[in-house]
């Protein structure tokens, strides 16, 4: 029997490099672990990672800067739209100062009977902070954050979708949900897998925006990852999900730090199953406390290192 365990982390199409890297570790005080490079295609593009203290699973935010290549995204329905980040409930008026000092406009939201603060990535993305008290993930105290404050890792992502029965029959029954959806107004929120944190999904029903699109492009997101633990764990959701008729699902991939197959959702969203290597993850090539700090690259790669450094922006840690 396959099962989801929680999520893994979420990848953004974001614009420049140097304000993605400002955003999450000055503003947002998150840890930056890994730089290395998109795996796929040929045109070299950064591929950056953000964490909690720890780098857990279910509390990377990784980005592709597009804005040196000029693509762009549009946002849209049947599309993953929002970045839910898990903070500590009485810490939404330290992040709405935060985010204010920093000219980060910030939203107080009310949604499922709580307050929230609605945000935006320089690129547009939007951001949400959700209260997660009890949540045992611990935050980095990144630029000034104390620990009290930090946040703890994802709680989620927020699907936008013209017909969302589809999308919830899917992360219900083909997704391995857990507990009944719950609703609110035109937002509909479930937990895939066994955690108990980080892994909500929150289907707000558009029929407003048009279809955004799916290619990479800045603004948008690419997909959100679930952490599906082994390979064997891997290969069975594979097959039942297939196996439902969900036949928009890829090989596996070797993504160094771990390995994939993509669905796409019938809500548009592009989901991942990802497994950690079993040699150490984010740890194969840099020790815990260098994470960050050297230009990774996949073997494949590593004879056009300086050809590729060459051609991508500078940015400054």
């Amino acid at each position: 029997m396959a099962y989801i365990k929680g999520s893994h982390h979420v990848t953004l199409s974001v614009g420049n490099a140097q304000d993605d890297v400002d955003f999450h570790v000055k503003v947002l005080g998150m840890r930056f672990i890994k730089r290395t490079v998109l795996f796929d295609g040929s045109l070299p593009i950064y591929h950056l990672y953000y964490s909690n203290a720890h780098g857990d699973p279910s509390a990377v935010v990784t980005t592709f800067p597009w804005a040196q290549a000029g693509m762009v995204g549009t946002p849209g329905t049947n599309q993953s739209r929002e970045v839910l980040l898990s903070i500590p409930h009485e810490s939404m008026n330290y992040w709405h100062d935060r985010l204010t000092r920093h000219d980060v406009e910030a939203t107080d939201v009310e949604r499922f009977g709580q307050r929230r603060l609605a945000f935006r990535h320089p690129s547009g993305i939007e951001y949400m902070f959700v209260g997660g008290n009890g949540d045992e993930r611990v935050g980095h105290t990144g630029y000034d954050v104390p620990q009290e404050h930090a946040i703890h890792g994802l709680h989620g992502v927020g699907v936008h979708a013209h017909t969302p029965d589809r999308m919830v029959e899917f992360a219900d029954r083909s997704f391995f949900g857990q507990g009944d959806p719950v609703e609110d107004g035109d937002v509909v929120a479930l937990q895939v897998g066994e955690a108990k944190v980080g892994n909500h999904v929150e289907i707000t029903v558009n029929r407003r925006d048009d279809q955004g699109t799916w290619h990479y492009g800045a603004g948008t997101h690419h997909h959100f990852a679930w952490n599906l633990e082994t390979l064997e764990n891997q290969d069975a959701a594979k097959f039942g999900i297939e196996g439902a008729g969900y036949t928009d699902i890829s090989e596996l991939k070797d993504r160094k730090y771990f390995k994939s197959v993509y669905v796409r959702t019938p809500g548009g969203a592009l989901f991942e199953l990802a497994v950690t290597h079993a040699e150490g993850g984010w740890d194969c090539d840099e020790s815990p406390q260098e994470l960050g700090t050297r230009f990774q690259l996949p073997e494949q790669f590593e004879h056009r290192r300086e050809e590729i450094f060459s051609r991508l922006e500078p940015i400054d840690i």
